[in-house]
């Protein structure tokens, strides 16, 4: 789905939201009142609502009596823990992401440590490994799970410089509700992990597996992910 097809709130909240990431409205400011942005964009207030409601639920704004909606401090460190996602939380500009392995249809794997729909089983997943690193640290090594449903040309995606969030928002209408996630310190000995986080073996990291939940009924997706906190801390609205 283009940005065309969406539904007027979500064509709104987009605007607003890249607006606040680009750092045209900073922290603090204020956004226009329900009634500019109705007059601004054409809505009704009920549509306005629904997306402040949007932006507040990922925490882009605070809502304050008397004021309205106020941008909030958009989250620092690794946003691995955050349903906004890592590319907004710490700054796309900042971000290097990375495809080792592109996109590309499989069965699961035989030891998955989620527990998978007899739907999901027979689909398949589309699997890909991504790094990613901030100010030329690599910080975190990720292995991604998505059901091989109705995700129509997401093969043929490039995934460098990209949000998997933003993507699948933008393009395919789904939005992460939350999920579950476990995390474990470990000691690395997988001989790639150690080659892309650039780490010796025996190295502590952050071992996480996540479960994240969508809008899209029976769709969750997966992500296994390996992270160096030597210089940068992971923070999270989640």
């Amino acid at each position: 789905m283009g940005l065309n097809d969406q539904p007027q709130y979500r064509k709104l909240y987009e605007s607003l939201r890249k607006q606040i990431v680009d750092g045209f409205y900073k922290e603090g400011d204020l956004l226009p009142s329900e009634n500019d942005l109705c007059i601004l964009h054409n809505l009704t207030r009920p549509t306005v609502r629904k997306s402040l409601d949007m932006l507040l639920h990922e925490g882009f704004i605070k809502k304050h009596q008397g004021l309205g909606s106020v941008v909030h401090k958009l989250p620092k460190g690794i946003g691995i823990l955050s349903v906004t996602g890592t590319t907004t939380a710490i700054g796309g500009h900042r971000l290097i992401t990375k495809a080792i392995v592109k996109p590309k249809v499989q069965h699961w794997p035989d030891e998955f440590p989620f527990v998978l729909s007899e739907h999901e089983q027979n689909v398949g997943c589309i699997y890909f490994e991504r790094l990613r690193l901030l100010n030329d640290t690599p910080v975190f090594y990720e292995f991604t799970y998505l059901p091989n449903i109705n995700l129509p040309r997401f093969t043929s995606r490039n995934l460098d410089n990209k949000s998997l969030f933003d993507l699948l928002r933008q393009s395919y209408n789904i939005e992460i509700k939350g999920g579950e996630q476990f995390i474990k310190a470990i000691s690395v000995e997988d001989e790639n992990v150690c080659q892309y986080l650039q780490v010796e073996k025996g190295h502590p990291v952050l071992h996480m597996k996540r479960k994240l939940d969508t809008n899209r009924i029976g769709f969750a997706f997966y992500s296994m992910l390996y992270c160096n906190t030597d210089e940068y801390n992971i923070y999270g609205i989640f």
